[in-house]
């Protein structure tokens, strides 16, 4: 389980391959200086609330990763990341579907 620290203060965990595709998710819409909310949803073991932080380009980010390994990126899965960092609700954690065959490692 990889970490992923917003602000030094709120850490969340979340598994190495998520979040390798949240981090190209969320460096993507930054470079771009568009900033968005992103929400998830706690672990049940600590209650399984839900978290949402607004993510602006001056933000402090932290990806830790639990694995030495960069993981292969599913396209089709950053573009429907993509989808809803930019509704307006914000970024949420989809499930991932089917790889078109585009994939590339990370890293």
């Amino acid at each position: 389980m990889g970490k992923f620290i917003y602000e030094s203060g709120i850490r969340a965990e979340f598994d190495d391959r998520v979040l390798s595709h949240l981090q190209v998710t969320i460096g993507t819409k930054l470079r771009r200086n568009e900033p968005f909310y992103f929400t998830w949803h706690g672990d049940v073991s600590t209650g399984g609330g839900r978290t949402t932080v607004w993510m602006h380009a001056a933000a402090n980010l932290v990806f830790t990763y639990y694995g030495g390994r960069p993981a292969k990126i599913n396209r089709t899965w950053l573009e429907a990341l993509m989808h809803t960092a930019n509704s307006p609700g914000g970024l949420r954690i989809v499930a991932e579907p089917t790889d078109d065959g585009g994939s590339e490692l990370l890293g």
